[in-house]
């Protein structure tokens, strides 16, 4: 009787990506606006989670404050540089607009995951300001300059965002700079395809 032969078994996958159970009951699950209440949630939540050593934050959101989704992702980018050992992973799903793609630029590429369908949306900060000119040219002059300081500074910590966000994979800053402005959207597989994340679940 003639050996079958025996099919090639599928490659392993790459060490680094993680397989879908480790994804089961997150520790950190997060969804809504992102604002002072989630952050609030979300220290308490990380804070509980200080003695596992993969700490899985899940996200569904459709933006909100960016300063709170940078004083969360600086949260992670700490506790990454103190604590070595550990392994700290993003998973987004459904919408993951805004600041929530914000905060997921804290994360290496290698620890951003998407759930399949998920949607990212990258734009710009925005500003809405009645600038008031009324008294003495000096004092005019001062708050004309206060807020195009205020304009600059926040367009400086919008880049160092896009920056962290394209590390890695194939998009460059000034693309991710000419599309924001009319709100770039990103299906998971496509994110995945140009690196910015490490894989769809």
């Amino acid at each position: 009787m003639p050996v079958q032969p025996v099919p090639n078994p599928a490659p392993p996958a790459p060490a680094n990506i993680l397989p879908a159970s480790a994804f089961k009951s997150p520790p950190v699950a997060l969804s809504g606006i992102v604002d002072y209440d989630m952050y609030k949630t979300f220290r308490e939540q990380f804070d509980k989670a200080a003695d596992r050593e993969l700490v899985v934050i899940e996200l569904s959101t459709l933006g909100g404050d960016p300063e709170v989704a940078r004083m969360m992702g600086e949260d992670v980018r700490f506790a990454s540089e103190t604590e070595p050992s550990r392994r700290f992973v993003f998973l987004g799903k459904a919408a993951i607009y805004s600041a929530g793609t914000t905060f997921m630029s804290f994360f290496a590429r290698e620890n951003r995951y998407l759930a399949r369908g998920t949607r990212l949306m990258i734009h710009e900060r925005k500003l809405s300001r009645n600038l008031m000119i009324d008294g003495p040219l000096t004092a005019c002059l001062a708050t004309v300059q206060a807020t195009l300081n205020e304009i600059e500074c926040s367009i400086a910590i919008q880049n160092e965002g896009f920056q962290n966000l394209v590390l890695g994979s194939s998009v460059t800053l000034e693309e991710v700079k000419r599309r924001a402005p009319s709100n770039w959207y990103l299906e998971a597989e496509q994110a995945r395809q140009l690196g910015l994340i490490e894989a769809v679940l």
